[in-house]
């Protein structure tokens, strides 16, 4: 696993799709995740503040301690962490646009969400996966403005752009076609880039984090430059 920044106080390393950050009841067989394997790489315990879907890779921050880890949670409470994804998602994305569409949580409480997003770039395949000879996806630059479950995930599928591996709020149907014609089956959602201010230094702190992995070969594949 990546380390691409860590002091005193905090640690960021650059997760890989399909690991839990901790132990959940979502999968009680699974036996890796982030919290432990990290700790074992630097020797003593690390705490989560902020937390990244099992499918999404990308940048992820631990705290070297509950002190820090308090300070970095009022941080993302308070919205002052900025986040940046990539996506790759099905059909042609507006060249920006901002989603402003209230989600329900796991315990039925509505909650306001709004998503930023930014078209990177658009290509178009000579590959059918429906109605049409030819298939067009865009990679697109994400920046969530609040912090809900599934936020992104949901947001894109709310407008028709649902992110290309994403179940069950993506498609399956292309979901389906990329596991088949490329054996492609991970979500294509990555954390690229995080901004916030040192919990103790004060110090303005960027990250960023490269693609790798399915993510990375994707790509290639469908003809995106590499961001």
């Amino acid at each position: 696993m990546e380390i691409l920044y860590e002091d005193d106080d905090i640690i960021a390393i650059n997760k890989p799709n399909g690991m839990f950050v901790h132990r959940t009841y979502l999968d009680p067989e699974a036996t890796e995740f982030v919290i432990q394997i990290v700790r074992d790489m630097v020797g003593h315990w690390v705490f989560p503040v902020h937390r990244l879907d099992r499918k999404t890779s990308g940048v992820l921050v631990l705290a070297k301690s509950q002190e820090v880890q308090s300070i970095m949670n009022t941080y993302f409470r308070d919205r002052h962490i900025e986040k940046n994804y990539l996506a790759i998602v099905r059909g042609f994305t507006e060249d920006e646009g901002i989603i402003d569409y209230d989600l329900e949580n796991d315990r039925g409480k509505i909650q306001d969400a709004i998503t930023h997003y930014k078209t990177i770039q658009k290509v178009e395949i000579n590959i059918s996966s429906g109605l049409f000879p030819t298939s067009r996806y865009s990679l697109a630059e994400v920046k969530p403005k609040t912090g809900r479950m599934h936020q992104i995930r949901k947001h894109m599928s709310h407008i028709f752009h649902p992110i290309v591996g994403d179940r069950p709020h993506g498609c399956n149907k292309q979901n389906k076609f990329f596991l088949s014609e490329f054996q492609m089956g991970s979500m294509l959602l990555h954390a690229s880039c995080i901004a916030f201010e040192h919990p103790i230094t004060k110090y303005p702190i960027l990250i960023k984090a490269p693609i790798f992995g399915e993510f990375e070969r994707m790509i290639k594949v469908l003809g995106f430059t590499n961001p």
